[in-house]
């Protein structure tokens, strides 16, 4: 019961959802206020400020993400008018939930849904991964964003206060296990069928790596953004980004990463290099 009601309420953000000429995605300001249970438009310019102020953090340009516009709205059985709106990017969605109620359970859905649609629109974005036709072209390239941002992740723990190789490896668990509904590094090897040396992102296909990745990155930017201190909240931290990530794969329809076959080693498709050949000088 509650997945089909989060899958209903999930499914709003999709309906509301416009298309313009041009193909670009964009959503409706006074819509989205009704849908995030705004009472009244007004009560909903906060957070839209607040996204701006974000978007300008960012380094991204305001107008390409909020562009201001008229909306045709129904006063009466027949009559309408007109009234201000701001036609929102799905960047621009996610820099409002963010910035909105968090006590509201559709707010918090809907940080999850444009979270992870906003990445999964980055990495499609992005020239170089656009350019590559094949799985294993693919399989490299978020292969190595994910060692990139792992690399990333160590250094936020480490300032959260996972210190030792242990603790790390503990604090990695928590991210599969909250990701993987509870399987942690060993079990997957065994779903997997995979050996106690073989590292598991090695033998995971794209898909499997883009839900990683993501679960990466936004656990992360959580840790640096709210400051979290201590092995346990770090490791919780990591656990509900997993959660979350899973919870949107299942409102979407996707496969489980548990259930996802294990892919050749990825090490075993890289291209070889020749080694230089030494010449005798005489």
């Amino acid at each position: 019961m509650e997945n089909q009601i989060n899958k209903r309420l999930i499914s709003v953000f999709e309906q509301i959802k416009y298309t313009d000429e041009n193909g670009n995605e964009f959503w409706s300001a006074r819509e989205l206020s009704k849908v995030l249970e705004y009472s009244e438009y007004r009560h909903f310019l906060p957070a839209i400020q607040r996204a701006k102020d974000a978007c300008v953090n960012s380094g991204q340009k305001i107008t390409d993400h909020f562009e201001d516009i008229l909306d045709m709205i129904t006063t009466g059985k027949t009559a309408q008018r007109e009234v201000e709106s701001v036609k929102l990017s799905r960047y621009a969605c996610y820099l409002i939930v963010q910035n909105a109620d968090p006590n509201k359970e559709i707010v918090a859905l809907g940080q999850t849904y444009f979270a992870v649609q906003t990445r999964l629109q980055e990495i499609r974005q992005m020239d170089e991964y656009n350019q590559l036709s094949t799985e294993n072209e693919k399989r490299f390239f978020l292969r190595n964003e994910m060692a990139k941002h792992n690399s990333q992740l160590a250094a936020a723990a480490k300032d959260a206060g996972v210190i030792e190789p242990i603790d790390y490896a503990i604090f990695q668990n928590h991210g599969y296990m909250g990701l993987y509904g509870g399987l942690d590094a060993k079990a997957i090897h065994v779903k997997k069928g995979l050996k106690k040396s073989q590292q598991i992102l090695d033998h995971m296909g794209s898909t499997e790596l883009a839900a990683n990745l993501f679960r990466a990155t936004q656990t992360e930017e959580k840790l640096k953004r709210e400051r979290i201190k201590g092995k346990q909240k770090a490791n919780q931290t990591h656990f509900e980004v997993g959660k979350k990530v899973r919870k949107t794969i299942q409102e979407i329809g996707g496969e489980m990463p548990e259930n996802l076959p294990a892919a050749d080693s990825i090490k075993k498709l890289e291209p070889k290099v020749e080694k230089p050949k030494l010449i005798n000088k005489k």
